[in-house]
């Protein structure tokens, strides 16, 4: 009896011993964080904006975790700095996937990088959700690709449309258009909407179709030479440090069409506005979102109250309006894909994304064609009474009204350009 009595301790000693390490394996297992990777521009000629799309997702990560992480585990985002330079990309997502051996994908920011970061994925096979890119993948088609920007299914031409809709309905109806783009991913796409636009609307006709090298400083003879053509319309397409310089040159050779503005990205960045103030008086500009009245969905007001604490403390823009919430929607997309499908799965969780709709700070959002979203949300806004240099005109949509498109208007559009000028 005693051996028998024996045996069955020991039995049940090395049962407990097993039970016991298969629970801290899967206790480790469970405080192993999953690691999202991504580059971000932190540095160059986008940083300013690239550093308000960081700031977005590290909310989310703070957020996701307070709430238990995902599938029980913890999130850690892992960067890296491209520095704004196409170049670098591939490099580093390749080192994200091989070195790193990330989890999950998000990003890049901006179209010039992410459409350098999709062959890599394909390669990988790897899901991301890439960060304000027009028309990133409009010609790789990848099936794991999504897209983080409210163009919908026509994402060159929601660039463009408004603009020359706006333009179609004026007394009397501008004709002449001159075209203005960076030589760049973006700024291309974006000359493309303006083109296709205008071939869709019609009754416009193009005097000037100009590209610029990304590396240009001196924006005055461009200008000059548009204004050598005297256009109706001018229609231009700029990362920030161009918008920056396409505005003063304008102001300071004395542009006046009847219509001026366009894909101008510097002009959604809050420190920009403020340093070109007055100067930004009339110019019609693409907007992807901002807290209007019909723009506030649950959860938008507090993102944004935790950016702007946040923006204080990095010293970034201290308003965030367009981008940090859009970033925080990504990772609520990514987030919702991983407990909705229950796995890290790159592929089950791109089939995931494509038959699902997501509930976020900017929005219901349900994915298309080529990952853009299944229905266009694009705005233009018109600069307006802006007085002075005071970021304090910016902390509403006071100076900045939404006049196109007519569900979201928030106020009328001032025709010509040199009426709209006037402070």
């Amino acid at each position: 009896m005693r051996k028998v009595s024996l045996w069955k301790c020991a039995r049940a000693i090395a049962m407990l011993l097993v039970a016991g390490a298969l629970m801290l394996q899967h206790a480790a297992k469970a405080a192993t964080p999953i690691k999202i990777g991504m580059t971000m521009a932190l540095t160059g000629g986008v940083a300013p904006i690239g550093k308000q799309v960081l700031a977005g997702l590290q909310i989310w990560r703070d957020d996701v975790n307070a709430k238990g992480g995902l599938l029980g585990r913890p999130v850690e985002l892992v960067f890296y700095d491209d520095q704004s330079n196409p170049a670098n990309v591939p490099g580093l997502y390749t080192k994200l996937i091989d070195v790193d051996k990330v989890d999950l994908l998000i990003g890049p920011y901006a179209t010039n990088m992410v459409a350098p970061a999709i062959p890599v994925l394909m390669q990988f096979h790897k899901t991301t959700i890439g960060i304000l890119a027009n028309a990133a993948n409009s010609k790789f088609h990848y099936d794991q690709y999504f897209s983080m920007l409210p163009t919908g299914p026509e994402p060159k031409r929601s660039f463009g449309y408004g603009f020359f809709e706006l333009a179609a309905v004026q007394k009397p109806r501008p004709k002449t258009v001159a075209i203005i783009a960076a030589d760049a991913e973006f700024a291309q796409n974006a000359a493309d909407g303006a083109r296709e636009s205008i071939k869709e609307i019609g009754g416009f006709q193009t005097v000037l179709d100009q590209k610029y090298p990304p590396t240009t400083t001196d924006y005055t003879p461009i200008i000059r030479a548009v204004q050598a053509l005297n256009p109706d319309i001018v229609y231009a397409a700029a990362y920030p440090p161009d918008s920056v310089g396409i505005v003063r040159a304008a102001n300071e050779v004395g542009l006046t069409p009847k219509m001026f503005g366009g894909a101008l990205i510097g002009l959604l960045v809050s420190p920009i506005k403020a340093q070109l103030g007055p100067l930004m008086n009339g110019i019609i500009n693409n907007e992807v979102f901002l807290p209007a009245p019909s723009l506030v969905f649950p959860g938008t007001r507090e993102v944004l109250a935790k950016y702007q604490a946040v923006a204080k403390q990095e010293k970034i823009d201290p308003m965030g309006w367009a981008f940090p919430p859009l970033a925080y929607a990504a990772g609520e997309v990514l987030a919702e894909a991983v407990e909705g499908a229950k796995t890290l799965d790159q592929v089950k969780l791109a089939a995931y994304m494509h038959s699902h709709s997501f509930s976020t700070v900017v929005g219901d959002i349900r994915f298309g064609k080529d990952g853009e979203w299944a229905k266009s949300r694009v705005f233009f806004t018109q600069f307006q009474h802006v007085t002075a240099n005071s970021i304090d005109q910016f902390k509403d949509t006071t100076h900045e009204v939404i006049v196109w498109p007519n569900q979201y208007k928030t106020g009328n559009l001032i025709y010509p350009y040199v009426d709209a000028k006037k402070p």
